[in-house]
């Protein structure tokens, strides 16, 4: 490792143990703190599990509530990203339980899940404006006739930037399982990437 990297994990690291101290200590400011940080990856990533807004809200609630009671769980040796995701994951999958036993892929099929946004590198012009956004939908009706799983790895992987190791902590998968899911749902999702012309 070279000096960078060192500081890097070492800055990483006290960040992870500062929030480790603070949850434990019930912090206001620092769970606002966490709150603002990650509220638009963690309400994205409720929203692709659930297909549903209203529903990713309240999970999205019940997840920071979760934190604030078992903030002592926190294990500052890994990302806190990792463990915020791995409880609102649970949630998820608790609440489809009493809804519906059978899995997440039934909620998949709704209308009104929100497109997967590809990231913006300058202003578009209006032109470029409706190429995205047929490109979004295109992608977007893609990922909605994706096995669950293999939605959950691509979303978890390329809109909210997680490695491999953190998704496989996450969804409580082996590390070669996350592998194969994003593997094969970029596999299956490779006749709507083609007709999104990216």
């Amino acid at each position: 490792m070279n000096a960078t990297t060192c500081y890097f994990v070492s800055a990483m690291a006290d960040e992870n143990s500062e929030i480790a101290r603070g949850l434990r200590r019930r912090d206001a400011d620092l769970l606002d703190r966490l709150i603002e940080k990650y509220q638009h990856r963690l309400l994205r990533y409720l929203v692709s599990l659930t297909g549903r807004r209203e529903l990713a809200e309240d999970l999205f609630q019940e997840t920071w509530i979760r934190v604030l009671e078992r903030g002592r769980q926190y294990d500052a040796r890994h990302e806190f990203s990792t463990w915020l995701f791995a409880i609102a994951r649970n949630l998820a999958i608790d609440h489809l339980r009493r809804k519906q036993p059978v899995s997440l892929d039934g909620l998949a099929h709704d209308n009104d899940a929100p497109p997967f946004d590809l990231p913006a590198t300058r202003l578009p012009s209006a032109l470029d404006w409706t190429i995205r956004r047929e490109q979004n939908e295109q992608i977007s009706a893609g990922m909605q006739h994706l096995a669950s799983e293999y939605r959950e790895a691509l979303v978890l992987r390329f809109q909210e930037g997680m490695s491999l190791e953190e998704i496989a902590t996450v969804t409580g998968a082996p590390l070669g399982t996350v592998k194969s899911r994003v593997y094969r749902g970029l596999s299956a999702l490779g006749p709507w990437l083609k007709g999104a012309r990216l």
